[in-house]
């Protein structure tokens, strides 16, 4: 199956050499590309994308913005996002996260890291690891945000669901979740799809998130 992208970078030399890397594989198709989040909605309006490979700091309409208003319109069967940003703009890349991007990677990331993590997005995964999901959040949770909100998708989960989703939070693997409680891997694996399931959240990027916008989980705790 082809990986239709969409490149939205303010910089030509930037999305004509995301564009070169691209186009070397056989499995990863360019489908446009945009200069900023306002031309980048254009775009999808007109064309068909599975992921699409997003800025933070543009002119007209940042990252940020743009992936909110994918993620918004376009919640179920849409483009996934895969917010790319520098050293000094983790808070963008983390206000991307809650907006709804599938993960984020920094721009000077060799060329076999991008390809890999465009795969992973497509497949519906998140290409955060979990130890750098839970050092963003430690660093930025507290001061993104009004604070701890009640989300009655919540209450859906069962006691053991919810254990799960608190260890998910603090940045442990599927493995590492499996040695914790005591079950298979996959036991653990099947428990994270229906929390996204019925918390209605693409991956666990987003049950992250939700994890400590809610209080679930605290900065450091």
């Amino acid at each position: 199956m082809t990986v239709r992208v969409v490149i939205v970078d303010d910089q030509a030399l930037v999305r004509a050499g995301f564009r070169m890397v691209l186009g070397s594989q056989p499995d990863l198709e360019v489908v446009g590309e945009a200069i900023d989040g306002a031309d980048a909605l254009r775009l999808l309006a007109r064309v068909e994308a599975d992921v699409v490979v997003m800025d933070v700091r543009m002119p007209t309409m940042d990252g940020v913005e743009a992936t909110r208003r994918i993620c918004q319109e376009r919640p179920a069967g849409g483009p996934r996002v895969l917010v790319l940003t520098t050293f000094d703009t983790e808070a963008d890349a983390f206000a991307a996260l809650q907006a709804g991007a599938s993960g984020f990677l920094l721009k000077n990331v060799p060329p076999e890291e991008l390809l890999a993590a465009i795969r992973v997005v497509a497949r519906g995964d998140s290409v955060v690891a979990p130890s750098i999901t839970r050092r963003l959040l430690d660093r930025f949770a507290g001061r993104l945000g009004p604070g701890p909100a009640e989300d009655p998708r919540i209450d859906q989960l069962t006691e053991r669901e919810r254990e799960i989703l608190l260890l998910v939070a603090q940045g442990l693997s599927n493995a590492e979740i499996a040695a914790r409680v005591h079950v298979a891997e996959a036991t653990v694996k099947t428990h994270v799809g229906r929390i996204l399931a019925k918390l209605q959240l693409r991956d666990r990027v987003q049950a992250v998130v939700l994890a400590y916008e809610t209080g679930l989980v605290t900065p450091g705790g």
